[in-house]
């Protein structure tokens, strides 16, 4: 069964070359939350250079450090965040995720080749999320959350935000010859346009379209995977949809005009357009666990699933989204550690199944505890007997 994927950013879940460097952070929406946020991150990134040093020595990790440092003086980053950030840098990749969520600050480093991606778990792979892309034939704004939050985002820095940012001042001039009975700048010679100054403006728009199409695509919709839902008036909508090869643009989209419209009217518009196609997405995987259950081929117990897991037979792990389990799990074994009673700092056994089932190829699909098709807050659907 063919499922699109919303999870965590693929480049994630690579293997890169080390060290790989993971900060989180939690961050202020608006002033004046948001005035210390610089500094908290100086102060992890000055713990990560720290940790890094002991690691790898400093000539190994400076040159990451130096790639983070910029950030810190990046007022306008700042002073654009939602509820926390997340960074990722190595020697072959960067990458930087707004968060509608806020994450406890951390800085892993490490040089397995691997990033620290456990606390996007139950944000990343809920099956509800999806993205909103903005457009005028001026601007565009991007969104992105699930059915019950939508916050604009700030685009990657390939992503131009206006006409001028895509096409600077090189818009098409236009095409003038003089007629051959005159010499231009005369009094008698005519001059005959071969595009009218509104030919000309089209041509600009679809090269407009086209470049943000391409970035979009590239430096969102492949990374994270997510339906992308168009909103745009009836005639901007073909417009860029004649231009668009964004494979994870949907057909459907919302024909009204953007400028006049708030986060949240966009949320319950798209989500009114998402939810039958989300229920039918779930009601088939609830249906496919309990083809491969009666099989053998599925199961709810957490035990059994962790040790499937770390056998590798995992094909796709169901989470409920409300659910915790206390402890720890062995990746080499799939043997579940519950916690000491009274243990505050324990981890979830749920989320390190997850992270063994992601490591070892397998999906994940966070669902809300009235969609669960257990008891135990887990499901499987096992690759083989």
């Amino acid at each position: 069964m063919k499922r699109e994927s919303t999870g965590i950013p693929a480049g994630l879940l690579k293997e890169h070359d080390s060290p790989c460097i993971s900060i989180f952070m939690p961050t202020g929406r608006r002033h004046p939350e948001n005035l210390q946020d610089a500094l908290h991150f100086k102060n992890l990134v000055t713990e990560a250079r720290e940790k890094g040093i002991a690691l790898v020595g400093k000539r190994g990790i400076q040159s990451l450090i130096d790639r983070l440092t910029p950030m810190i003086d990046d007022h306008d980053f700042w002073m654009h965040t939602l509820d926390g950030v997340a960074v990722f840098v190595s020697p072959d990749h960067f990458q930087v995720l707004h968060l509608q969520e806020p994450v406890e600050a951390q800085v892993s480093v490490s040089e397995k080749g691997k990033f620290h991606i456990k606390p996007l778990l139950r944000l990343f792979q809920s099956g509800d999320r999806f993205q909103v892309l903005a457009v005028t034939r001026t601007d565009v704004r991007l969104f992105e959350g699930n059915r019950f939050r939508l916050e604009e985002i700030r685009p990657a820095a390939g992503v131009p935000k206006t006409l001028v940012d895509a096409l600077g001042f090189e818009t098409t001039p236009p095409h003038q010859t003089v007629a051959s009975f005159g010499v231009a700048g005369s009094p008698g010679s005519m001059r005959h346009g071969h595009s009218s100054r509104r030919d000309e403006e089209e041509l600009d728009i679809e090269r407009f379209y086209r470049v943000v199409d391409r970035a979009v695509t590239e430096w969102h919709s492949m990374p994270s995977g997510l339906p992308l839902i168009l909103a745009a008036l009836p005639e901007h909508q073909s417009e860029f949809r004649a231009v668009s090869h964004n494979p994870h643009l949907l057909e459907e989209g919302l024909s009204i005009d953007p400028r006049l419209a708030g986060s949240e009217e966009l949320r319950l518009l798209a989500w009114e357009l998402l939810e039958p196609r989300w229920s039918m997405k779930v009601d088939e995987m609830l249906a496919k666990y309990e083809e491969y259950y009666s099989k053998q081929l599925g199961d709810d117990d957490p035990y059994v699933i962790a040790k499937a897991a770390g056998a590798g037979r995992v094909w796709t792990l169901l989470l409920d989204s409300e659910r915790r389990y206390p402890g720890s799990l062995e990746p080499a074994t799939g043997r579940i550690v519950p916690a000491k009673a009274g243990d505050v700092s324990a981890g979830d056994v749920l989320e390190d199944l997850a992270m063994l089932v992601l490591d070892n190829g397998g999906e994940v699909l966070v669902l809300p505890s009235e969609k669960m098709p257990s008891l135990t807050g887990v499901a499987a659907l096992y690759r083989y007997a």
